[in-house]
């Protein structure tokens, strides 16, 4: 599959079905696997042989749909994971442990920046973070010897920041780390981080990849290109005998292609146990089937609320790369030929008093937690997720008290910038 165009692996990847079998991807759900012999079984805890015992490491359905993401990335191996939260975490944990750094965008979601900095922080790594906008001073300035890997968002979430992919990965490969991306806003449809340098990649599938807001679920796929071996003192992990494995050595039994992902289920998904469901592995499956189609009405509607909110004089700012005028156009031209997503953030002049009168007149736009969904949803950070902080401090954090983020799903683009500009008309 990985010769077709991205179209064609969003509907038929992952899963070629014989003569007889269903047409559709199987809900194996079951938690466990029956075999004649102890030595077949025991040849699979060994990672001697190939094959399912327990669907908390792995189960067929789940498989079928982590090979679809890994043929729609361009990558040789990946894994579902239970949320976008246990991707990243499994996909930096895998590679850095008690004692170890870590270089990350501070431009990223929320949850991801506590998850580096405060709860990974407790088990011991540490971590550097940078503007995506540094210069390849400042990045190279932030290094250090036990850095193990970099990280960052093709699009970041909220602040719709675009990462300058190729830069970040000539300094990490320099160092001798992987680039990790999460390019959960963008999709494959959008971007392939593997195309400009990026070695591992992540998603919160709960958002477009799923698409109609049904199952939370994440994934890691691995390029299959990094060099582990190569740089063995850095990665003793999947460079040296792992003793829970009767001493076996992911690198060199599984190779590039399949040291990362092997590691990260045998270890990490064995003892922490952030499987799917193989029934949310099916739903995310029907989504990715019409990601391709979504991708392009998420964009376009995404451009036009951008347009008119850009023009409207009750806005005092927006955010999205694909306004000509938006700080990061020229990387969204390099690295989103194809359109960027459909989330627009704007500020409005009356600060944080005009964001709840606009947001209270929203008729077709529900106010949700949630984003990258089929149906539009919108969100005032300083009055919700952000709520505890002064207007001063949000101005501080770069979430400014009258910011809104709007999510642009599927429905009319028309009806989208009605509702929009009715709301604005309640507002003083």
């Amino acid at each position: 599959m990985s010769n077709y165009r991205p179209e064609t692996i969003c509907v038929q990847g992952g899963y070629t079905p014989g003569s007889g079998e269903p047409r559709q991807i199987p809900i194996i759900q079951s938690t466990t696997f029956k075999y004649a012999t102890s030595e077949e079984m025991g040849k699979l805890f060994d990672l001697e042989s190939s094959g399912y015992f327990y669907s908390r490491l792995q189960n067929p359905t789940c498989d079928y749909v982590a090979a679809k993401i890994a043929a729609l990335e361009g990558g040789a191996a990946a894994m579902l994971t239970s949320s976008g939260q246990a991707a990243n975490f499994f996909a930096l944990f895998n590679l850095a442990s008690c004692g170890d750094h870590i270089v990350s965008s501070s431009s990223i979601y929320g949850g991801t920046f506590n998850l580096i900095s405060v709860t990974m922080a407790r088990m011991g790594v540490e971590a550097t973070f940078v503007s995506p906008d540094c210069t390849a001073e400042e990045l190279e300035a932030a290094f250090r010897p036990n850095t193990k890997a970099v990280f960052g968002e093709t699009i970041a979430n909220p602040a719709l920041t675009v990462l300058d992919i190729e830069k970040f990965a000539a300094a990490a490969h320099a160092h001798g780390v992987p680039l990790i991306v999460d390019n959960t806003f963008a999709t494959p449809v959008g971007c392939r981080p593997f195309d400009w340098g990026a070695d591992i990649v992540t998603h919160s599938t709960t958002k477009y990849m799923d698409g109609h807001g049904t199952a939370v679920g994440g994934a890691i796929v691995d390029s299959g290109r990094f060099d582990w071996m190569a740089h063995a003192d850095k990665f003793p992990g999947l460079c040296t005998p792992d003793e829970s494995y009767h001493g076996i050595t992911y690198a060199e039994k599984f190779g590039r292609e399949g040291a990362f992902i092997t590691k990260c289920t045998a270890q990490l998904m064995r003892d922490l146990g952030c499987t799917p469901s193989p029934q949310s592995a099916f739903y995310l499956n029907l989504g990715l089937e019409s990601l391709h189609v979504r991708m392009q009405r998420h964009c376009e509607n995404g451009q036009a609320v951008a347009e008119f909110l850009a023009a409207h004089p009750k806005v005092a700012s927006v955010s999205y790369c694909g306004l000509p005028g938006d700080k990061y156009h020229a990387l969204a031209k390099k690295y989103l030929p194809r359109g960027s997503c459909g989330v627009v953030s704007f500020e409005l002049k009356g600060g944080r008093e005009a964001a709840g009168i606009f947001m209270r007149h929203l008729k077709l736009a529900a106010i949700e937690t949630h984003v990258a969904d089929a149906r539009t949803c919108c969100l005032n950070p300083a009055s919700s997720t952000h709520r505890q902080m002064t207007d001063e401090q949000l101005a501080a954090a770069g979430v400014p008290a009258g910011l809104i983020r709007i999510s642009c799903g599927l429905e009319s683009g028309e009806d989208l910038i009605d509702d929009i500009r009715q709301a604005l008309e309640a507002v003083n």
